[in-house]
């Protein structure tokens, strides 16, 4: 896809065409943490580092799978936001999302957003449809792949 700025709309042109790659996100121990004091989910797997190691078949914390999904909003922007003309995009929601592979602490993932759907819903706005596939550095199964909707609004 081109790297020129352009109208909601005009993704229709891209249909089916991967929209790019986002820089490598560390997941560390820390971005763990602080997920899990932020939503309440404490469980052993993601924050006991000692238990982990002995009891986890992972033999170390991972990621929460919601941790993996909430990168999709910065990924997107960073991948194509950036480059839209636009007055707001809002979170439309998720037609599916499958945790494929866990994220452990200390891996490094990135998103790889491809343009699965355009439609105009009229005043201005565009329904888009990303399908999302999040890379774990070094490993050959994804951890996550989801379809994502956005409202665009121009």
């Amino acid at each position: 896809m081109a790297t020129e700025r352009m109208n909601p709309a005009e993704l229709a042109a891209h249909l089916g065409e991967p929209i790019g790659t986002s820089s490598w996100i560390t997941i560390d121990q820390q971005r763990i943490d602080e997920f899990a004091h932020c939503t309440g989910d404490h469980q052993w797997i993601h924050v006991d580092a000692a238990r982990a190691a002995k009891e986890s078949p992972f033999g170390t914390t991972v990621a929460h799978g919601f941790l993996t999904l909430a990168l999709l909003a910065p990924a997107s922007f960073e991948i194509l936001m950036s480059r839209l003309v636009l007055k707001q995009a809002l979170n439309y929601g998720l037609e599916k999302a499958r945790f494929l592979s866990p994220v452990r602490a200390g891996k490094r993932v990135r998103l790889h957003l491809l343009v699965g759907g355009v439609e105009d819903k009229g005043g201005g706005r565009v329904l888009l449809t990303l399908e999302v596939s999040v890379e774990i550095e070094g490993e050959d199964k994804p951890a996550l792949i989801a379809t994502s909707l956005a409202m665009l609004m121009d």
